[in-house]
């Protein structure tokens, strides 16, 4: 029977986790937000294992966690999480942390060929523990938190130290562990985006040609409305009206709210409160002037996209070959930058984002012969 974790809600029970947690030599981290609910996304929990203990740390109940600042930031201490992207984007965007020294064993799974690597797969099939994620898509700013999103929670770090450990004996084996370190330090990069709401993101949602410019028009006015009324009850845009509902109503440009009831994607509590709003929106649409169109990105030259083409066929080949995903070999980014770079020697190589000593070593030749049609 699993003894239930640690709940922190208070920094001095958080100071004194910290000071257990910088004695270990590495820890089991997940983290659960509230992205699905709010306009904007908080994380709520960051589950913390270690061999010894589980803690649940309520980040909503503790004003000031930037104590763990400096463990996460230690590259000494291993950190092991499970498709670590996403937790590492909350992590920095919330609360400004630097993690290094990450082990992800999605990443570890997919470079040994696993093809069903979800945490919930990956415990049981290799682990034979069952672990339901039923509870992933719930509202982890919920409080008091329900005793079944705490066991959820728990669970989701308890067993990754076992699971890592695993992974890491599988590619020891094979002889995969710089691959795969090289692996983790691409999926594990990320830029975070501005979190500033773009008036102009309402080009991205229709294609070139499908509405006229007064149909344009009204999407941006509704693409507007929609993201004030999403700010004002702290939804989610997405969950208030759909990107479909958006062009539905754009296209027929109704002139009475009756025309909107029915409408696919459209809630009807929102066309009873709001549905005035979202008329006026259409009409002053047909006095508001469209902005201009964002330019078009430069046309790749010929040359360049049948290198690129080469490319992506030698990848498709070699992780037919090796029985993993493509992106596992190289990614297209890192495609991209040799195609455009044309490197002549292995030396070249070296500048290349995304292309360490392992890959150069194992794949260097190759990707110069194929960029020069020797392949």
């Amino acid at each position: 029977m699993l003894k239930p974790a640690t709940y922190i809600d208070d920094r001095r029970s958080l100071d004194a986790a910290v000071s257990r947690l910088a004695a270990q030599p590495r820890l089991a981290i997940d983290t659960e937000s509230n992205s699905m609910y709010a306009y904007r996304g908080r994380t709520c929990l960051v589950q913390i294992s270690t061999a010894d203990e589980d803690l649940l740390i309520d980040s909503l109940a503790i004003k000031d966690i930037g104590a763990l600042g400096g463990i996460l930031a230690d590259a000494t201490i291993e950190k092991v999480f499970h498709a670590a992207e996403y937790d590492l984007i909350c992590l920095k965007r919330d609360f400004d942390f630097d993690v290094r020294g990450i082990f992800d064993t999605m990443a570890a799974a997919r470079v040994c060929g696993y093809t069903r690597i979800g945490l919930g797969n990956m415990l049981s099939d290799l682990l034979g523990v069952p672990h339901s994620k039923k509870h992933q898509t719930d509202d982890w700013a919920r409080r008091p938190l329900p005793a079944s999103y705490r066991r959820y929670a728990q669970m989701d770090t308890h067993y990754l130290l076992r699971l890592r450990d695993y992974l890491y004996a599988e590619l020891a084996a094979a002889d995969k562990l710089d691959e795969a370190y090289e692996y983790m330090a691409d999926v594990t990069r990320f830029e975070l985006k501005s979190l500033e709401f773009d008036p102009d993101g309402f080009w991205a949602l229709s294609r070139p040609g499908a509405l006229d410019k007064r149909q344009m028009a009204a999407l941006r006015e509704l693409y507007i409305l929609r993201d004030e009324l999403a700010q004002a009850r702290d939804e989610p845009p997405g969950r208030m009206m759909s990107n479909k509902a958006l062009l539905q109503i754009a296209k027929a440009l109704p002139r009475r709210q009756s025309e909107l009831e029915g409408m696919r994607g459209l809630p009807r509590w929102l066309v009873r409160r709001h549905g005035h709003e979202v008329i006026e929106a259409v009409k002053h649409s047909a006095e508001s002037r469209l902005p201009l169109a964002p330019p078009r990105q430069a046309r790749i030259p010929n040359h360049i996209a049948e290198r690129y083409n080469a490319l992506m066929n030698w990848r498709r080949q070699t992780a037919q070959a090796r029985g993993v995903e493509s992106d596992v070999i190289i990614s297209k980014d890192t495609l991209w930058q040799i195609a455009r770079r044309q490197p002549d020697s292995i030396d070249d190589l070296r500048g290349i984002d995304g292309l360490g000593p392992w890959r150069r070593g194992e794949y260097g030749e190759q990707l110069l012969g194929v960029v020069h049609g020797r392949g």
